[in-house]
């Protein structure tokens, strides 16, 4: 089934992927649940989309109003299309070519109120806890800004101090964690 935008001014639009056989978009079921619950969020929001792809939940948020979107994605053909998708909804973002974490590790500018992490994920069981990204995106929230990490469902954050856990639910294989950060925003 064809990847496309679900709603707003991009809404049905279909999306370009990659050739690369081992990318994981974000299902439609899945975004329509991350933008259900983010609805009033939405309008006027900075995004950051880590591990981009397509950048589907990017798009998803600009075209239901965000006011900007910064896409990483680290494979060149992504981050055209990328480019390409931006284009063809007649929106505008800013794509960087880089390994995430690396990106993470620049000195952030104006703080962003939607993080999307959807990383690519080991099919493994264990706690979320120790991964690096809990730490690095801490300056990239805005105050009462909101983590979203997809990731494989038998994986769950058990214990992640400052971090407080607004949703957790598994969607077939697929976790979805909405986190905020209650701690001070700076590089842990």
């Amino acid at each position: 089934m064809p990847l496309r935008v679900i709603s707003g001014t991009a809404g049905g639009l279909h999306l370009k992927s990659p050739k690369r056989y081992d990318l994981r978009p974000t299902q439609d079921r899945i975004r329509q649940v991350i933008f259900s619950s983010l609805a009033e969020r939405i309008p006027g929001a900075r995004v950051l989309d880590l591990y981009a792809g397509t950048g589907s939940l990017g798009l998803e948020a600009l075209s239901r109003g965000a006011a900007s979107a910064t896409f990483v994605e680290k494979e060149a053909e992504a981050t055209q299309c990328i480019r390409d998708n931006l284009l063809h909804c007649h929106l505008q973002g800013d794509v960087r070519q880089s390994d995430v974490l690396a990106y993470l590790d620049t000195t952030p500018g104006t703080p962003f109120d939607l993080v999307f992490a959807d990383p690519p994920y080991l099919k493994s069981r264990g706690p979320l806890d120790d991964d690096p990204l809990l730490g690095k995106i801490v300056p990239f929230l805005a105050p009462e800004g909101l983590f979203i990490w997809e990731h494989f469902a038998e994986r769950t954050l058990q214990n992640a101090p400052g971090w407080e856990v607004i949703r957790q639910r598994n969607y077939g294989e697929t976790g979805l964690t909405f986190l905020r950060f209650l701690g001070k925003n700076e590089k842990v």
